[in-house]
């Protein structure tokens, strides 16, 4: 079995750089609704944090109502996630679903405004391309101006489809491109993560073998066997990921609601339901690029330099990014799917090409929905701005880029400006009556992400609604009231 990190390794004294914890979980569910605690999984309870968070999952329920339902509102898994993170500060950046195919990035919200031009896609492969059982879902990002992508896939399935899987990834890799100059394909990344239900089995071995190998914990006895092991050493392609040992038992196949492996064996209508070998079908794995474009073909506002810095990359060697597996494991606690979760975590060291946010913010005066109020934005270096972008209003401990309690079009309600900032109207109708403690983040529509977030200010509670003796249940749902009305179209 490889070594952990074979390029990219960390070693101390290389360069100054920064750290991030990546914490990454990928779990077949079968169809099965969250658990209520999902801390363990995430490792809540641990005294390293993370930065960022990359779940995703494969199976998640798509039945006709509850898919509609999901397009409308937050799916469970979505929603069991985002309350977990919220209060530790962590913001739904990205997401992406095909079908029974989930991707979720979640971000420390201090990053939030270095996490730009963020682009999703899909590819479908199940029934000839055309249905979305199997396929695979993508998020691609530039963090501190690196490029990276986050590919979460579901392959074919069963013992006798190793070549085929390998097909399937070469195919979405080829075909899924993104609208970004320097990173137009999933390859052309710096970094990229490719993980899920991989479906990859071990062949040869036979069943007592495999268990008793388990039993004992001589997990190497069967990584020869282990079908993308195998198919690494023939396919260039594959040779170019890495992956830590697998020093944890298989992950598939178990009876639901236990530890046990498979143990059908029934008759059906039509053939003995046999018992599923034991396999590593859920794999996490990357591909770090050593060589980065150079400085005149990367991207003009999501891998760029601090327009104060137009000299300091003189070579691609002055951004360094390496990378550490930290942690490569299953977490045998859940029972709700025949698949076992299996957790990578990360630590990446990389030199920021940038330190400012685009933009700074700042609300202006006393906040309440008693009077109209305005804010102030500064671009501190160009951006692709729109009609489309917008300022939201968020209370602290939001939950994602969307949960905003109000929004003001940037374009449409400007006051006054001048050289320092831009001043932009709010009106009172909008500001929620209770207060509380807010922010303000600048949403920019071309690089689909948050680019400035001001301090935290406090709205505070509306006086005409206390002397009308408006009690606080019929204060909430005023403003559950102004936050539907103004849901962007």
């Amino acid at each position: 079995m490889e070594s952990s990190a074979l390029n990219g390794c960390l070693h101390k004294g290389d360069y100054e750089g920064d750290n991030f914890r990546l914490h990454m979980v990928t779990w077949n569910v079968a169809t099965a609704d969250p658990p209520d605690d999902l801390s363990s999984l995430l490792h809540l309870d641990s005294s390293e944090a993370a930065d960022l968070y990359v779940i995703g999952l494969q199976e998640v329920y798509s039945g006709p109502l509850r898919f509609m339902s999901d397009v409308l509102f937050d799916d469970p898994w979505s929603y069991v996630l985002m309350t977990a993170l919220a209060p530790r500060q962590f913001v739904k950046v990205s997401s992406i679903r095909m079908q029974g195919l989930l991707l979720l990035l979640f971000s420390k919200l201090e990053h939030l405004p270095f996490i730009r031009d963020i682009q999703a896609t899909y590819t479908r492969t199940g029934i000839f391309g055309y249905w979305g059982n199997k396929g695979a879902v993508s998020i691609r990002l530039s963090l501190y101006g690196h490029s990276i992508c986050f590919l979460n896939c579901h392959l074919a399935a069963h013992m006798k489809h190793a070549a085929e899987r390998v097909v399937e990834f070469e195919y979405i890799t080829d075909t899924q491109t993104f609208n970004c100059e320097k990173a137009e394909r999933i390859l052309d990344h710096r970094l990229v993560f490719w993980f899920g239900d991989l479906n990859f089995r071990i062949q040869d071995h036979g069943m007592h073998f495999v268990r008793t190998c388990i039993s004992n914990q001589n997990y190497s006895l069967l990584w020869s066997k282990d079908q993308l092991i195998m198919m690494k050493q023939k396919e260039k392609l594959l040779q170019e990921f890495e992956e830590g040992p697998l020093d944890f038992q298989p992950t598939y196949k178990f009876d639901i609601n236990t530890d046990t492996y498979d143990s059908r064996l029934c008759r059906t209508w039509f053939a003995f339901n046999k018992k599923r070998k034991p396999a590593w079908t859920d794999r996490i794995l990357w591909r770090l690029r050593l060589t980065v474009l150079h400085t005149d073909k990367q991207d003009k506002y999501g891998d760029g330099l601090d327009a104060q810095e137009p000299e300091q990359l003189e070579k691609s060697e002055d951004y360094p990014l390496e990378i550490r597996q930290d942690l490569y494991t299953t977490n045998m606690e859940y029972s709700i799917s025949d698949h076992k979760p299996v957790t990578g975590i990360f630590t990446m060291r990389l030199k920021k090409m940038y330190m400012t946010p685009l933009v700074r913010l700042q609300a202006e005066g006393e906040w309440s929905a008693d009077i109209d109020a305005t804010l102030l934005y500064s671009p501190l270096q160009p951006f692709p701005s729109s009609t489309w972008d917008w300022i939201g209003l968020y209370k602290v401990g939001f939950t994602s880029v969307l949960d905003y309690i109000t929004y003001t079009w940037v374009k449409d309600d400007v006051l006054s400006i001048n050289e320092d900032a831009i001043k932009v109207y709010v009106s009172k109708e909008e500001i929620p009556v209770q207060g509380g403690d807010c922010m303000l983040g600048y949403y920019c529509n071309t690089l689909q992400c948050i680019i400035g977030i001001s301090e935290t200010f406090k709205v505070h509670e509306s006086k005409v609604a206390i002397e009308e003796g408006l009690l606080h249940d019929k204060i909430n749902s005023l403003d559950e009231i102004v936050a539907t009305d103004n849901l962007p179209n």
